[in-house]
């Protein structure tokens, strides 16, 4: 188990995730950007560090000033949470280079399921149960419309790429 954990989010993510920690006995670590100076999850950890102005792509987003953070504070571990930097692969290897454990998914992980074709030709390799259907991209109507005669189908789409559930 960890002594100290940096949560690399902010807001009722962060606040669940602290208060896991605390109920675990680990010391947590919130990160805050100056418009969340006096946000709760800010309030309910045992330590916080700025990290930088509003903008997330100059706080929330920052993989130098989180590990920065992390290593000002002592953590050995982060969380991210979720969104953000959860499903960057990235960031969880920037995390084992810097000596901390990623709480999540490994890099290699992150980055496979990121592909959702590959990810689904991984698992069904595996033996998973997959829905039946294309992984095949630019089809065309003519190929969508070839199938053996009766056969029904819904047509659905998805982005092969990206992560946070839309499709």
């Amino acid at each position: 188990m960890f002594d100290t954990v940096l949560v690399a989010n902010r807001g009722e993510i962060a606040v669940r995730v602290v208060r896991t920690l605390r109920a675990l006995g680990v010391r947590s670590v919130a990160v805050f950007s100056d418009a969340d100076a006096d946000a709760r999850h800010v309030r309910e950890a045992d330590t916080a560090v700025r990290i930088g102005p509003a903008p997330a792509a100059e706080s929330y987003l920052s993989v130098e000033r989180l590990l920065e953070a992390a290593a000002r504070t002592g953590a050995q571990a982060v969380h991210p949470g979720y969104g953000f930097l959860a499903e960057n692969a990235g960031f969880a290897r920037a995390c084992a280079d810097a000596g901390l454990t990623f709480i999540g998914p490994p890099a290699d992980a992150i980055s496979l399921m990121g592909d959702k074709i590959r990810a689904k030709e991984t698992v069904k390799a595996a033996g998973v149960p997959v829905v039946p259907g294309s992984s095949g991209s630019g089809l065309t109507d003519a190929e969508l419309a070839a199938r053996p005669p009766g056969e029904r189908m819904a047509v659905g789409g998805r982005p092969a790429a990206g992560g946070g559930g839309h499709g």
